[in-house]
Parts: C-alpha cells; sequence; structure tokens
C-alpha cells in the first residue's frame, strides 16, 4: 500500500510541475526570442526617404517577413492613420504599436478592433525628493493611463534619454502606476539605442526592468553612441548584448530599428535582419534560424 501512495504522491507533484511550467510559458513565443515572427519593425515612418504611403510600407514589411509594426509618425501622416490600419490588415501585419499619442487614434482604434501598444516619453519634475519625483511624473501620466484602459490597450513608458529614461526611474515610475493607479496594463519599452550608458550594466539594467518589460529594441552598439544608429552585427557590444537578453530569460517582443533618414528604409530593415540573422548563426541559435529563409 505504501508504494502505491509514493507513486500517487509522485504523479500528482509532476503534474502540478507541469502546471508551473505552462503558467510560466503560456505567454511566450514558441522557440527562440530572435524568431522572425516575434520582430517588430520600428522608426520606419518619418525616417524613410522614400516616403513610402501606407500600401507601399505594408507590401515592403511583408516582402522582408514582419509579422509586427510599431507606428511612428509625424503630423503629414495624421490623415493616413486609418488607410495605414486598413493596409496592415490587408497584408497580415499586427498593428503592434502607435507612438505617443493622437485624439483620433482612439475611435480608429475601437472602429477597427486593434488593440496595440501606446508607447509614451515622461520628464523629470523640476524639484523635489526622487520619491516626489516619481509621484508627480506618474501623476502626470493618469490621463493616458485611464483612456488605454477604457480603449483595452497597454500603456508602455519609453525611454528616450533624461530622467525619464533612466530604467530605475521608469521601473519606479510603472511601479507606482501600478501600485497606485489599478494600472497593471502599464508597463516599459526600452530602447538600446537610447541606452549607450547602460552597456556595461545592461544584464543588471534589464534584470530590472523584466517583470515590465513590454518590448526591446536592438540596435547596434558602440561605445559612446559613435554613431548613435547602427545596423545590427556593425556594433562592438552586439553580440554581449544579445547573449544577455538570451541569459536573463527574456521573452517578449524583440524592436527592430530604421531610424537612419539617409538610407531607404527596406534597406535598412534587411541590413538589421542580415546583422541579426549573423549573430545568431554566431551563437548557434538553431531555434531561430530556422524562421529566417535565405
Amino acid at each position: 500500500m505504501k508504494k502505491y501512495s509514493v507513486l500517487i504522491a509522485g504523479v500528482l507533484l509532476a503534474g502540478v510541475a507541469m502546471v508551473r511550467v505552462r503558467a510560466s510559458t503560456e505567454n511566450a513565443p514558441a522557440g527562440s526570442v530572435f524568431a522572425k515572427d516575434n520582430l517588430v519593425a520600428w522608426c520606419i515612418v518619418p525616417f524613410d526617404p522614400s516616403n513610402r504611403n501606407p500600401q507601399q510600407r505594408a507590401e515592403m514589411l511583408q516582402r522582408l517577413g514582419f509579422k509586427k509594426v510599431a507606428y511612428d509618425w509625424r503630423a503629414q501622416h495624421v490623415p493616413t492613420f486609418e488607410e495605414e490600419i486598413l493596409a496592415y490588415k490587408a497584408h497580415d501585419l499586427e498593428y503592434f504599436a502607435f507612438w505617443g499619442w493622437h485624439p483620433t487614434m482612439a475611435s480608429l482604434i475601437r472602429k477597427h478592433g486593434i488593440k496595440p501598444q501606446i508607447w509614451t516619453t515622461f520628464g523629470a519634475p523640476a524639484t523635489g525628493t526622487q520619491a516626489e519625483k516619481v509621484a508627480a511624473a506618474a501623476k502626470g501620466l493618469l490621463p493616458l493611463v485611464q483612456q488605454t484602459r477604457e480603449l483595452g490597450c497597454k500603456l508602455a513608458l519609453y525611454n528616450h534619454g533624461g530622467w525619464g529614461g533612466e530604467p530605475q526611474n521608469l521601473v519606479a515610475v510603472c511601479r507606482w502606476l501600478r501600485e497606485n493607479a489599478d494600472a497593471k496594463h502599464v508597463g516599459i519599452i526600452y530602447n538600446l539605442h537610447h541606452g549607450h550608458e547602460h552597456i556595461a550594466d545592461f544584464a543588471e539594467v534589464l534584470k530590472l526592468m523584466k517583470p515590465y518589460l513590454f518590448c526591446l529594441n536592438l540596435n547596434g552598439m558602440n561605445t559612446g553612441a559613435k554613431p548613435l544608429i547602427l545596423p545590427l552585427g556593425q556594433g562592438q557590444h552586439d553580440r554581449k548584448l544579445l547573449d544577455i537578453i538570451v541569459k536573463s530569460g527574456y521573452r517578449g517582443p524583440i524592436g527592430i530599428l530604421d531610424h537612419r533618414g539617409d538610407v531607404d528604409t527596406e534597406k535598412s530593415l534587411k541590413q538589421n535582419l542580415d546583422g541579426l540573422k549573423q549573430l545568431l548563426t554566431e551563437m548557434g541559435d538553431r531555434e531561430a534560424l530556422k524562421t529566417f529563409s535565405d
């Protein structure tokens, strides 16, 4: 009888372990975090010297094999917001994120049933203790927190330099909103091209942000940001940073950056994809490489 009791207990424990594994991975992409269907095209609208229209942009992204797009814009693009949404739908592209905010987007989000992340920056209050600055910055975001909650969209705090771009402050403001404004939909977007000063301690920075991180945008990284924007695979620290991302266990989306107004966007994105593929080859990431066509 004792033998069977031990056997039953072992089966129950195994079942609990399987539930835990499923719970910890249910939101993770299959295979490698660098799999192509987990990549997000970013900074591709105002930086495109070819000035593609929404249809041309969607066709270009489809040719390159992207499945997700983060949309950045300028005032001249406002009249084509809806056309962009329709073009992405027609080409099986996920409208993954929207930069900043514009009031016309609320009705378009509802009309077309999309749920883009809303990426926003915030500045530093002029005076006060650190705790006071965090609270003031968080309170300044409350209208957008409420707007995104009502729309069912995630709100992501975006590092763009200064006090509001420091990982510790991003995390502190995010925590304040989650704890004081019931804002579980608020998280962080981290851009390597705005984080050159964190190359040396990137492992610690990533660990700090990871519980709140909604997307991690890559860039070729040289010491001193020389240059600021660089294709993947051409930076001194690229392999090391990708290794850190893998070891961290981060499993969310990965952004692929254009942001080069002097190079056609399709060429720029292709250079980054080729550079990423070369890095993955060096890293021996076969799962990710299976998702890249030659």
